[in-house]
């Protein structure tokens, strides 16, 4: 069956189970033993509040859609036209090609050619596997073009603690500092700073019912063994966001307006390789030579 998202391919392994989309290759749903971990949404609407959502090749927001590279600014189209910004990247509508589907996995990529603002071809994939602790996500991208190509991922998953009441669950991050933002065009005001101490401190763990209202960009996140851990605890369930250390920042969205069964509030971490407008800041781009490839992996297991 498809929808505004395309075609919908669903994967099983173990009493888990996951549903992507062609369009986006957004990830619709993942669940283990009939008990949500994100999300979800019908096929035949857009996905809310970009839930899902795989963000490539930069995640956020591009300030005014404009940047500059090697001295030529480069005007990206405006997809958020109430700030003005470019947000997302550039494959959210796109119909990814499926090169791989077992019962288990699913791989799907799409080639992006050069346009307006965005000089560099290239081919991003990304994997989606159930594996006996839970879904882990492979992201890939290819040079196609003859010069460096700055980039950063991104991906967009609202979590659930099964069906507990997520206002009553901590939230736990890897973080150590905060990029501030404009409150009216979220994008960066300044350099990020240290939240060690502070009330934006969640690295043991808060309530998130004390802290509404977040869309907040970390940064400074520290693995914990061999890969970075974020969190939404409970003592009866909860779910962990890993990445590998390529993802040192992470954004924090609660709004309150998500079509669910919390009355609209909802907890996205977003694992990033970058923050918010770094195709201007430059602050922990990926600079990936010609014909050279890149992978990242990020993944969602239940606790």
């Amino acid at each position: 069956m498809s929808g505004p998202t395309g075609e919908q391919l669903e994967i099983s392994q173990s009493g888990s189970r996951a549903i992507v989309t062609t369009v986006g290759a957004g990830l619709r749903a993942f669940e283990a033993e009939g008990v949500p971990y994100t999300e979800t949404f019908g096929e035949d609407v857009e996905p809310p509040l970009g839930a899902g959502a795989i963000l490539v090749p930069w995640p956020n927001r591009v300030a005014g859609a404009r940047w500059t590279h090697d001295g030529k600014p480069q005007d990206l189209e405006i997809t958020e036209p109430a700030r003005g910004n470019a947000i997302h990247g550039l494959v959210r509508q796109e119909t990814w090609k499926v090169t791989e589907h077992t019962k288990a996995k699913v791989t799907m990529e799409v080639t992006v050619e050069p346009q307006p603002g965005w000089p560099f071809p290239f081919r991003t994939s990304i994997s989606y596997e159930l594996g006996l602790r839970g879904l882990n996500v492979t992201h890939g991208m290819h040079n196609l073009g003859d010069a460096v190509m700055p980039f950063g991922v991104g991906a967009h998953p609202y979590l659930r603690t099964g069906r507990v009441s997520m206002s009553d669950c901590e939230l736990k991050l890897a973080a150590t500092t905060m990029l501030p933002l404009d409150p009216v065009r979220m994008v960066p005001s300044g350099p990020a700073v240290d939240i060690r101490g502070s009330d934006l401190d969640f690295r043991r763990g808060r309530l998130v019912c004390e802290m509404p209202d977040l869309d907040h960009a970390f940064g400074g996140c520290k693995p914990r063994g061999s890969v970075i851990r974020h969190a939404l605890w409970h003592p009866r369930g909860g779910v962990e966001v890993w990445a590998d250390r390529s993802f040192r920042w992470v954004q924090v969205f609660t709004p309150s307006d998500f079509p669910n069964d919390q009355g609209g509030f909802a907890v996205a971490i977003e694992p990033m390789t970058c923050p918010p407008d770094a195709l201007n800041s430059g602050t922990d781009l990926i600079h990936l030579e010609p014909g050279k490839s890149w992978a990242g992996r990020w993944g969602i297991m239940p606790l």
